[in-house]
């Protein structure tokens, strides 16, 4: 005797009664309060497609209680399974590399690798930052440049 069990995404009414289930489980089970559910988390979590079903809705309400604040549970979209993120997430780390790494130059005068270098700074193998400044295509003789003043002049 065959018997269909419907998608989530075709049982959306069940969804508030399932994440305060999991709610109250998880929040016992890691000694968390969970008074109320934030109502903008339920419509979000009622308008997604649920493709990896009640299982998936689970490990998000899990999250969410480890993460709650003030005994509300809260889902950002951001935390939702596949959804977009904002802008180019490459971009993004790409910018903030780029930034760590020249700061690190900056503050050790160009220096990579030794005790005072960029590498000891950021917690890489000098080998790494290396890597990662040519693929940048930073020029940390720059900052070797700007950290020389009142150095003797270099030959040309």
């Amino acid at each position: 005797m065959p018997l269909r069990l419907p998608p989530l995404r075709e049982r959306r009414e069940d969804i508030p009664l399932l994440v305060g289930h999991f709610a109250a489980k998880h929040a016992t089970r890691f000694g968390r309060a969970i008074a109320r559910i934030d109502r903008r988390t339920l419509k979000l979590l009622e308008s997604y497609d649920w493709p990896g079903n009640v299982r998936e809705l689970e490990n998000l309400v899990e999250r969410a209680v480890i993460l709650s604040r003030n005994g509300t549970l809260r889902v950002d979209r951001d935390a939702m399974p596949g959804a977009a993120l904002t802008g180019d997430v490459d971009a993004q780390l790409q910018a903030t590399e780029r930034s760590a790494i020249e700061a690190a130059l900056g503050a050790t005068g160009g220096r990579v690798a030794g005790p005072n270098g960029a590498a000891m700074r950021l917690g890489l193998p000098p080998s790494t930052l290396d890597f990662r400044i040519r693929r940048l295509g930073i020029n940390k003789f720059r900052y070797r440049a700007d950290s020389a003043i009142g150095a003797r002049p270099r030959r040309k």
